[in-house]
């Protein structure tokens, strides 16, 4: 032991009269805030954490400018211009100093120009790095020659665009890449390449206890021969920020000691590098009494993996409420099918997500719907049925066709009893035009008709909070009515707590204003996750832009949303041979940065409202294929080749080991297809029903999601990038109790890799943790070989 350790370890008894406290003054851990350059970023004080009350008092800070109104709800955060990297923002409250974590990424800004013809009033350029907004990045011709210009700050990675040109969309005639949008049009595409640079990245070691004391190890790996200070370490227990006199610096090393009493009950520590103006990640460790999460069962949402289900079409468990809509136009595809709350509670009683290793269902909504089949408004205008639960007619009834409340409250305590826990689908968006609300509140919704003779149908951005889905799906309008939003949040409160649900799956979030959701949080909050000590999930769906997206992401309003950004990327990536995993890992490394490493988005590879994995792995549908919709109604696809289901379980198996919360779309583990909706909905099939690959899916995938319940560093571990290229992906992930090596293989080949583990790491072998076999690490560099269409999953050992 070096004197710098012999000298920090007696520091922990010498200084245990002064030893940190954690001071929480809140149920939540504040997290990181993002801010962009020459720009103020207002802040819902309430979005960062919860607390009885907000007497603020912010300590000055060279780095920010900041105000706060006089209401102390609103704080906004305007960076210096020297400023990038991360730093901490002090605040007072109830006698206690709390921090802020702040960052700033630099980026570089990328020039698109459009010469159109003539002399148009309006040209906007628009695309993935915008929410498809039309109108919020313009394009000028300063100079007058013809040529209109915009610059837009981008990260690295893969953005489909368009410009719109006097209320007309037009790809990039000077950019031959080109992609379909699924709506009967394309879309340019652009890649803004990597540019190498100095790779830093935060390490975490591992912990050692000693008596009385715990030290928590981490490694800062960097290019740059400047050495680490302690001006360049931030690190927080809870929500404080952790004393120098905890922290010792040893080279690139960076070693954090408590005194045991200090960690008693649940705790985080948070640990990053900010250097150079260059921040790295935030190692995040969650503890109890000292010890790292994931060894004790479900111990918080990260160990997570949820089930999705379309109730009508999972089991029928009671034919006697077989009523389906009598229409002489409705297809059978669209009508009630049988699947109902019985048939759901016998296969919890059978033991089949026992089996399969679910330990979360997120159930479509159970509430009563109409009883009558009504016409899509687009072409060809198709007669639906409510057996989807997304058109509501109650606001406390449940749907007879899938039984009673009584019936919900006895699934739940049976889901409970197997240490399922269950998400309610909760439809805050609209009601169907037969609800009593319709009826007798009009001025609680949004018109159809506007000023300008249109009809206010899927005008998802122009009017993203009112605008309807059908004509009669009246949308609630919650910015002009305080009534209509005290009462779904109220109402939202009551399903939880007489059905005993332990969470939300929120519809069409980003219809919604953020008021809402803060207010149901916080109901939540003071309701039930305070008094009965319990985390109230809630993830949203939302289509749009990662910081349309992020906006409800937060403590003051949900936990997570799908991450349909990331699905955007990684389904070309692993369909496709010419798109590289670099590009993944790009996306990967922004939902990062975004969300943190430690983040609870959910990561889907079907939805219901999506075209099924296995169509297009099977080649029936071309992504983004704008006759989705027409083939399943017409010619549905069926699965002609065996391969289809090893690429299905590839996918899988990426989803099941990255951060985050992997969704199982129900039919998933069999390796079911479907085109776009309402084929991708088809009836779950069982036992006898099955074929043989599909048996051999449903062992498989079982297999892989046994694997992420029995490793927690698959769930609470950080992601370390060793390999991206054309056809492997090769990433670490690491906690306190293991390293998970996960290697993903896409090609039609063998591929043999050479890779090389970092060697602050001390790593000797490799074990495969499905087959047990072992491999021999030399000079921390790893020679392995991965099948094809196929992945390994190794746990590294000393």
């Amino acid at each position: 032991m070096n004197l710098h350790r012999m000298f920090f370890v007696l520091a922990l008894f010498i200084f245990s009269s002064c030893a940190i406290k954690s001071q929480k003054g809140t149920t939540d851990f504040i997290k990181p805030v993002n801010l962009e350059e020459r720009t103020t970023t207002a802040i819902v004080i309430s979005d960062l954490f919860y607390a009885d009350n907000y007497d603020l008092e912010f300590l000055p800070n060279d780095n920010f400018k900041l105000e706060l109104d006089s209401s102390n709800t609103i704080l906004k955060i305007t960076p210096s211009e020297s400023f990038s990297g991360l730093s901490l923002i002090a605040f007072r409250m109830n006698g206690n100093e709390y921090q802020i974590p702040v960052k700033l990424h630099k980026r570089k800004k990328y020039l698109f120009t459009y010469k159109p013809e003539g002399n148009p009033e309006s040209v906007n350029l628009f695309g993935q790095f915008n929410g498809w907004n039309r109108n919020n990045l313009p394009m000028s011709d300063e100079d007058g020659d013809g040529v209109y210009q915009i610059r837009v700050p981008l990260d690295p990675g893969r953005y489909e665009y368009k410009y719109y040109i006097d209320g007309k969309e037009l790809i990039d005639p000077e950019n031959p890449v080109k992609v379909p949008n699924g709506f009967g049009d394309y879309n340019s595409v652009i890649i803004i390449e990597k540019i190498q640079s100095d790779k830093q990245f935060l390490h975490l070691l591992g912990y050692k206890r000693s008596d009385d004391s715990i030290t928590y190890n981490f490694y800062y790996e960097s290019l740059l021969k400047n050495l680490l200070t302690p001006a360049d370490v931030i690190a927080l227990l809870d929500n404080s920020k952790i004393p120098g006199q905890n922290i010792v610096i040893d080279g690139n090393e960076i070693s954090i000691g408590f005194n045991e009493a200090e960690l008693q009950g649940e705790n985080i520590i948070r640990v990053a590098v900010s250097k150079s103006g260059i921040a790295t990640n935030f190692q995040t460790v969650r503890l109890k009494d000292g010890m790292p999460l994931g060894n004790n069962g479900f111990e918080s949402w990260h160990d997570a993996i949820i089930y999705s289900i379309m109730l009508d079409r999972f089991y029928d468990g009671d034919t006697t409420n077989n009523s389906p809509v009598e229409q002489p136009d409705l297809s059978y595809k669209a009508n009630y099918q049988g699947g109902d709350l019985q048939g759901l509670t016998d296969k919890i009683q059978r033991g089949y997500f026992d089996s399969l290793g679910i330990n979360t269902l997120w159930v479509s909504p159970i509430i009563d719907n109409t009883n009558n089949a009504y016409r899509e408004y687009p072409p060809p205008h198709r007669y639906f049925t409510g057996y989807h639960g997304y058109w509501p007619v109650s606001s406390t009834k449940v749907e007879e066709h899938f039984g009673n409340m009584k019936l919900a409250q006895k699934f739940v305590d049976q889901a409970h009893n197997h240490g399922i826990n269950v998400l309610m689908d909760y439809v805050a968006n609209h009601v169907h035009k037969e609800h009593p609300l319709w009826k007798e509140h009009r001025d609680w919704f949004g018109v159809l008709e506007l000023p300008d003779g249109r009809k206010n149908l899927r005008l998802w951005d122009e009017y993203r909070l009112t605008t309807w889905f059908e004509p009669y799906l009246p949308s609630f309008d919650y910015v002009d009515s305080k009534e209509a939003l005290q009462f779904m949040t109220d109402n939202a409160v009551w399903w939880l707590k007489e059905t005993g649900v332990d969470g939300f799956r929120h519809d069409a979030v980003k219809h919604i204003p953020n008021k809402f959701w803060r207010t149901l949080t916080k109901k939540l909050k003071i309701e039930v996750e305070i008094p009965e000590h319990k985390k109230v999930y809630q993830i949203g769906e939302t289509f749009g832009s990662l910081k349309l997206i992020s906006s409800y992401v937060n403590n003051g309003q949900l936990d997570a949303q799908f991450n349909f950004n990331l699905y955007d990327v990684a389904l070309p990536v692993f369909l496709y041979s010419n798109n590289s995993f670099e590009l993944l890992d790009l996306q990967m490394q922004k939902t990062f940065s975004v969300y943190g490493m430690d983040h609870l988005m959910g990561n889907v590879m079907d939805s219901h409202d999506k075209v099924r994995y296995m169509a297009y792995a099977d080649g029936d549908i071309e992504l983004n294929s704008n006759d989705a919709i027409e083939i399943g109604w017409n010619n549905p696809p069926k699965v002609d080749h065996p391969s289809s289901y090893q690429k299905l379980k590839l996918h899988l198996a990426y989803i099941l080991t990255i951060p985050g919360v992997p969704v199982i779309y129900y039919g998933d583990e069999i390796g079911m297809t479907g085109a776009a909706d309402p084929d991708n909905r088809r009836m779950m099939r069982f036992g006898s029903s099955l074929n043989q690959y599909e048996k051999e899916t449903l062992k498989d995938v079982s297999g892989l999601i046994h694997i992420r319940s029995e490793h927690p560093a698959l769930r609470y571990g950080d992601f370390y990038t060793l390999l991206a290229n054309d056809v492997c992906y090769a990433f670490i992930r690491s906690d306190l109790n293991e390293r998970i090596l996960v290697l993903l293989n896409k090609s039609n080949e063998d591929q043999t890799l050479e890779l090389q583990i970092p060697p602050v790491y001390k790593i000797r072998r490799a074990v495969n943790v499905q087959t047990g076999e072992s491999e021999t690490i030399e000079s921390d560099k790893l020679i392995t070989t991965v099948p094809p269409i196929g992945w390994k999953i190794l746990k590294l050992e000393k």
